[in-house]
């Protein structure tokens, strides 16, 4: 999956898949990590500032405690994008974690480590999805306010199931039955020219890239609706598509048995966004 890579670990950078954490390590039997995810493509890091802030609210939502401010951690960051050559796709992922502590980590042994590394960004053609039998928590029930590593075997878990089913990724709903989000990104409907997107109700994060189209596409006139969605409503709808970091701005072309086409307020989002992005 990754390309060439550099670490950022205890002042130095350091290449490939460094070992900066043990057996013995917290975070490695306790999951006691959190971590943010940014891009650079094609000479542009959009919203970096905005995975920095996030990083260190997730450390504080897990206990950690965080030794970096997110100016630190974006002038490291723009520090290892500049050592890959010049528009090269690269995923950047800023990292807190636990060496010490029994059960609860101990904040004071709190660790810092930055990877960057080459991840071509997905093509636009679209994907596939399904209903996974997977449930988003409750935030009583999970670190539901911070992007914890914990929280991904839940994701992962409906890949598998999706995948066995021969399609790309999984639609998770809420423990109320309500559409959640993608095993991996956030969810928009579209229903006659205007954007729908799943309330958030503490079970997923508010994806930043979210927030950004949200945001676009009210300022270029598009009504954006956030509320509670149904599987049913989703399954009449005229376009689904993601959002997400990783990927971006990408259309889903199956929901089940039900096929859609990238319609216009999909590619409405993605222009805008790039747009944005190189602006």
């Amino acid at each position: 999956m990754a390309g060439s890579a550099l670490t950022f670990f205890k002042g130095q950078w350091l290449e490939g898949n460094p070992g900066i954490i043990g057996p013995m390590s917290h975070c490695m039997w306790l999951s006691s990590v959190v971590f943010d995810g940014a891009r650079a493509f094609e000479g542009v890091a959009p919203d970096l500032d905005r995975h920095c802030e996030r990083l260190i609210a997730s450390g504080h939502a897990l206990g950690l405690a965080p030794m970096l401010t997110a100016g630190e951690i974006q002038e490291l960051a723009i520090d290892g994008i500049g050592r890959f050559p010049p528009g090269i796709a690269l995923y950047i992922r800023p990292m807190f974690f636990a060496e010490e502590g029994w059960v609860m980590p101990d904040p004071a042994s709190t660790a810092f480590a930055l990877t960057i590394h080459e991840s071509p960004m997905p093509p636009v053609a679209g994907f596939t999805a399904c209903l996974s039998t997977k449930r988003r928590p409750l935030p009583g029930t999970a670190p539901t306010d911070a992007k914890a590593s914990a929280l991904y075997p839940n994701a992962g878990l409906a890949l598998r199931e999706a995948q066995g089913r021969g399609f790309d990724n999984a639609i998770l709903l809420d423990p109320l039955g309500n559409v959640a989000e993608f095993a991996t990104a956030n969810l928009f409907i579209a229903k006659d020219g205007a954007a729908h997107t799943p309330v958030c109700n503490g079970t997923f994060l508010n994806g930043i890239t979210r927030q950004r189209v949200a945001q676009l596409l009210r300022d270029a006139g598009v009504a954006v609706y956030e509320r509670t969605i149904t599987w049913t409503e989703l399954m009449d709808a005229d376009e689904v598509f993601s959002t997400g970091n990783y990927s971006k701005v990408v259309p889903v072309t199956r929901v089940e048995d039900r096929h859609f086409e990238p319609g216009a307020v999909f590619k409405r989002a993605r222009g805008l966004y790039w747009d944005f992005a190189h602006r």
